[in-house]
């Protein structure tokens, strides 16, 4: 929840940048936040916090004490190929298995938290927001859209989570040893710090397509025939990329990154500082 609160208006910048279209005037980060204070004030940086925090309750718990209890089932003897000891490998199952199941429980929190971050730039344009809060927005998703309409966008969100997993906490795990067996730092802030940053740069480079994706496909409405914009991810990853070009699907990598990073700090530092007021070991 601190690191959610700590990182929520870089979040809200990434995902306008996502949604800005190439047919529409260009703009960057600084822009978009810009018009966000000049429009809607400071507290417009928060539109959408509280359904991407009860995502958060619900999803990152399971993940991280998950990754945590599973990285080490699968053990390989590496001492023949000079290894010297003992290798972990965790199972490609958590990757994808996992991910799977969290992802259709907390996808319909993670919808609700895109439409009202979207819901910004028609306010923006002088338009009524289409809700007024994370509850009116389920109300209203199932009345218009089914009770299926929560999860909408729900395979591209997967398909980021199996991304964002494999580039964040198994190379937080990876970097963190590195740092400290080979002396550069203790186990202390400093070495959280660097394996924060580099699980940072690693998560954002993998997931970013797939977030792009799954932003506009959450966000899609359906056109005046009544027809969504987007039949399938796959669909809106080749539209996205036939009518903005490949370069289309990292829009917003430096916010997400500039998210990523400090979300990653604030998380994993107060966590390794909760886990030792606990008497527990480090992660």
């Amino acid at each position: 929840m601190v690191a959610e609160t700590a990182t929520f208006p870089i979040d809200l910048t990434k995902t306008r940048l996502q949604l800005h279209s190439s047919t529409t005037k260009p703009t960057n980060a600084f822009g978009v936040a810009s018009e966000i204070i000049r429009q809607q004030g400071p507290l417009g940086f928060y539109q959408g916090l509280s359904p991407s925090i009860l995502r958060h309750l619900l999803y990152t718990p399971i993940r991280i004490v998950g990754y945590e209890n599973l990285r080490y089932l699968v053990v390989v003897d590496n001492e023949v190929a000079g290894g010297g000891g003992k290798a972990t490998i965790l199972p490609f199952s958590f990757f994808f298995v996992l991910p799977l199941v969290l992802q259709v429980v907390a996808s319909p929190a993670d919808l609700v938290k895109v439409r009202m971050q979207a819901d910004g730039r028609m306010v923006n344009h002088g338009l009524q927001p289409r809700y007024s809060g994370p509850f009116d927005a389920f109300s209203k998703i199932i009345k218009e859209e089914g009770f299926r309409g929560l999860w909408k966008g729900v395979l591209p969100n997967i398909q980021r989570a199996f991304l964002v997993n494999m580039g964040e906490l198994a190379c937080y795990d990876h970097a963190k040893r590195f740092v400290i067996q080979n002396h550069i730092s203790a186990d202390n802030m400093y070495a959280h710090t660097l394996a924060s940053i580099m699980s940072g740069l690693s998560a954002t480079a993998l997931s970013c397509p797939a977030d792009v994706v799954k932003t506009r496909m959450m966000n899609q409405a359906a056109n005046k025939d009544g027809k969504a914009v987007y039949q399938s991810s796959y669909d809106c990853l080749v539209k996205t990329v036939r009518m903005e070009g490949l370069k289309a699907l990292w829009k917003g990598f430096f916010p997400t990154w500039a998210r990523l990073g400090p979300w990653q700090f604030v998380f994993w530092v107060t966590y390794e500082k909760f886990r030792h007021a606990a008497g527990l070991s480090s992660f």
